[in-house]
């Protein structure tokens, strides 16, 4: 199935392109061999190929949920530029 100007004009006006009279005609022949080549893969014999998922092998990366002691508020505290009591003092940011 070849594509048309009248088709990459449709897929222009779906996607909101202005496309000039060059850009449909290159468009339109870079589309032609997008499916060309998709063709040439259409002639490989997969019968023997198992399906996937992903092309390499997940494993689950994520470390086990253990409670641990957080930083003391004055160690956290001990580089901030400004701060109230045992909090960081930061800009205003909302509602001015």
């Amino acid at each position: 199935m070849a594509v048309s100007i009248q088709d990459v004009e449709k897929i222009a006006e779906l996607a909101r392109l202005k496309l000039t009279e060059n850009e449909k005609e290159k468009m339109t022949g870079q589309l032609n061999m997008i499916l060309d080549y998709m063709e040439k893969l259409n002639e490989l014999d997969t019968s023997m190929i198992e399906p996937l998922a992903h092309t390499q092998e997940l494993v689950n990366v994520f470390r086990e949920d253990t409670v641990q002691p957080s930083l003391p508020a004055e160690k956290a505290l001990e580089n901030a530029p400004e701060r109230t009591d045992q909090y960081f003092k930061v800009p205003k940011v909302i509602g001015k």
